[in-house]
């Protein structure tokens, strides 16, 4: 008999640590929605002017999109399992100092930053895509060899005259559309061997130095409309459009408006010509605001889907289309894609699937060996009850 005592308090010891336990580590904020464990938490759209208190130290994925936030100090510093951090519509002037090294992804678009130094991403080794769109943006500073592993920039609607000098070099992806940009300084290109896709159109462009995409060896897409070329200066627009015909790379809008697409990639991709406009044309709301309208941002919409295919609302050139997920571990993967077919505007960042969180089985009490006495079996069942009960609670 007092083995099986103890084979009784042994099992409530362990019941009632997995209820305590699981209530303690799995926390979700009030404010905020949160699936993967707690570990993937979606604050979006919840009018925050601050960090909400409750975040789980382990948290991998952050969206902290359409609030009001105005500055974070070094609130997120310690979250050392971060991914993915989205902080795009807020009210930034500067992006949160000692940001965690472990982030993937950082989404700052919509907000009020002027500059980028090279503090900001000095650290950020495991960094692969930052989405800095329509901001206040007119210097970025990058530290040499540093941020080797981004592969997507996004800087465009910003106010840029010239082309960011010593960008790092494995990157694929580079929006400067929709800037002020007036010229490409010699050698601003020469280190970028991995650069596929090269948005520049909207822009303030007449002309271009003569070789100044050569060292571009990689280069696959570049978009050059909308620009007021000087099509009446033959010396120099002679040898764009030269270039223009003769690269291996497909050219979206042909300078001096020869025509919609050119280069030696004649086939494009199914469906990229009805695209076309998007490289010219900004969304009627971001118009608005930049003249003084009070214009409400597109709404959200949730819907139930894994995939992080958020985009920025101004880059229609299939930029950051990609999808995300869990891995066995937890992790949140992030596959980058080229396809300019698809898109999902302002799409919940988070799936939000029923609870994860199984509440531990209760060892079978009447095992050979180990029979207990009418008086105990209540006493064990009602002790069960309390337990539960009392989780359920709180």
């Amino acid at each position: 008999m007092p083995v099986c005592s103890a084979s009784v308090l042994y099992l409530l010891l362990l019941l009632l640590c997995g209820l305590l336990g699981g209530w303690v580590l799995s926390i979700c904020p009030a404010a905020c929605s949160c699936s993967g464990g707690h570990r993937v938490v979606d604050c979006s759209s919840r009018g925050l002017t601050k960090l909400p208190p409750g975040l789980q130290h382990n948290i991998r994925f952050l969206n902290l999109s359409f609030n009001s936030l105005q500055g974070l100090d070094s609130q997120l510093s310690h979250y050392a399992h971060l991914r993915t951090l989205d902080l795009s519509y807020n009210r930034l002037e500067s992006l949160p100092p000692a940001l965690p090294r472990s982030l993937w992804d950082i989404r700052a678009a919509g907000n009020h930053l002027r500059s980028l130094d090279k503090n900001d991403t000095a650290y950020h080794w495991n960094l692969k895509v930052l989405d800095l769109s329509d901001n206040e943006l007119e210097r970025v500073v990058f530290i040499n060899n540093t941020l080797l592993s981004l592969r997507s920039l996004n800087l465009s609607h910003n106010r840029f005259w010239t082309v960011p000098t010593n960008m790092p070099h494995n990157l694929e992806i580079i929006d400067l559309s929709h800037n002020y940009l007036l010229r490409i300084l010699p050698g601003s290109l020469d280190r970028l061997p991995r650069l596929a896709q090269f948005y520049l159109h909207a822009n303030r462009f007449t002309w271009l130095s003569e070789g100044i995409f050569d060292n571009l060896i990689g280069l696959e897409i570049i978009t050059l409309g909308d620009n007021p070329w000087a099509c009446e200066e033959e010396e120099h627009i002679t040898k764009l459009l030269r270039w223009s015909e003769k690269t291996r790379a497909t050219v979206l809008g042909c300078p001096c408006y020869t025509r919609p697409i050119c280069g030696q990639s004649h086939l494009p991709v199914t469906g990229r010509e009805r695209y076309s406009a998007r490289f010219t044309e900004s969304p009627l709301w971001v118009n608005s605001r930049s003249e003084g309208q009070d214009v409400q941002l597109p709404p959200r919409t949730v819907e139930n889907t894994p995939n992080y295919q958020a985009k920025s609302p101004l880059v229609d050139s299939g930029m950051y289309q990609g999808k995300a997920g869990m891995n066995e571990s937890g992790d949140h993967i992030w596959t980058s894609s080229t396809s300019m077919d698809s898109f999902s505007s302002h799409t919940s960042t988070t799936e939000h699937p029923k609870s994860l969180t199984k509440k531990p089985k209760l060892t079978n009490l009447y095992n050979e060996g180990c029979k207990l006495d009418i008086k105990t079996q209540q006493t064990v069942i009602l002790s069960v009850v309390v337990m539960t009960t009392a989780f359920t609670t709180f």
